[in-house]
């Protein structure tokens, strides 16, 4: 039966695909209202350990059911998709369960808590026959796709330094204090976003360093990420939770090559070239984070049996460069 509904979705692009969201929290609202702009494409179905929580955001999002435990989700015969939007912690254990369960699965980042586990990952694709997507929304930014296409073209000649500015203030006071749930501190938990942007801009890494302003202990909420290219060039990323910024975190950030600059607003609202030509570029608003173009990607490749674009390569090199950030680190950050 199972084998039949795979094969009618790939051939009836018009039929829904029904996707249940694990854990009712930030991740799956932003995703929720992500996920208007693919009806009836998807159906969306949520559930929690908490049945009112589940209830009440199937309610406002106008959803087609709710569950009262994931297993319940992961079980449903009707459920195509799991997405995975609980603390990092238990990402591996739900993603292998609805795999086994004959679920593919989307995982929201930091998808696991070491690269090795996607080596586990792998084989349980194997054998079930369904894929899992990381949810890496900032490899479809706008702001990449042209970033990437601008240093392809050479439009600054060799580059030398790429300056990533992402500092803000954030307040926590959830999972993301506790590193037993997050698996991290600040980099790991959401700076994983920025290692994703800044080593798939077509530089590959050759290395990286990370540093921790500040006095030592408890979770590390500031890095200092330095990047050596393969090429040469070097790079620097200045993540952080605890910086106030003005204009409600508007960053301008550069790439330096040796025949010009490209200057940035670090969250895609615009770039300046100056180089061969000057211009100015909207890489689009639309869609600014990404997520667009991340599901539609995701959702593509299901009903087609393609590979996506963000790929679990690309996944566990993020992984593998935020480990790599840490151990480099004279103190224990994490």
């Amino acid at each position: 039966m199972r084998c039949e509904l795979e094969n009618i979705l790939l051939q009836v692009p018009s039929m829904p695909l029904n996707l249940a969201f694990l854990g009712c929290g930030f991740a799956t609202r932003l995703h929720s209202k992500t996920l208007k702009h693919f009806k009836p494409e998807v159906n969306c179905f949520y559930a929690s350990r908490d049945r009112q929580k589940a209830q009440a955001f199937n309610q406002e999002f106008i959803g087609h059911g709710y569950f009262d435990s994931y297993e319940a989700a992961i079980t449903d015969a009707k459920i195509d998709v799991i997405l995975v939007a609980t603390p990092p912690v238990s990402h591996l254990e739900l993603t292998l369960q609805a795999l086994q369960a004959g679920k593919h699965v989307i995982v929201e980042k930091p998808p696991f808590l070491q690269s090795t586990d996607f080596e586990v990952i792998r084989q349980a694709e194997n054998a079930s026959g369904r894929r899992v997507f990381v949810a890496e929304n900032y490899f479809y930014k706008p702001l990449a796709y042209k970033l990437r296409e601008l240093i392809r073209a050479e439009v600054i000649g060799e580059i030398l330094f790429v300056h990533v500015n992402a500092l803000k203030k954030q307040t926590t006071g959830n999972w993301r204090d506790d590193t037993a749930l997050a698996g991290g501190g600040a980099l790991f938990e959401g700076g994983i976003h920025w290692i994703n942007f800044i080593a798939n801009l077509g530089l590959p890494v050759k290395s990286v360093c990370g540093s921790r302003p500040g006095q030592p202990g408890g979770v590390e909420k500031s890095m200092l990420v330095t990047i050596a290219y393969e090429n040469g060039a070097v790079g620097t990323l200045s993540y952080s939770w605890e910086v106030p910024v003005l204009l409600k975190g508007v960053h301008l950030s550069q790439i330096y090559g040796r025949q010009g600059v490209i200057t940035f607003e670090s969250n895609g609202i615009f770039i300046l070239v100056n180089g061969r030509r000057k211009k100015i570029i909207f890489p689009g608003l639309r869609d600014i984070a990404g997520y667009q173009g991340m599901f539609r990607d995701f959702f593509q490749a299901l009903r087609t049996n393609a590979q996506a674009q963000m790929s679990l390569a690309v996944a566990q090199k993020d992984l593998q460069l935020i480990e790599a950030i840490y151990q480099s680190t004279p103190l224990n950050c994490h």
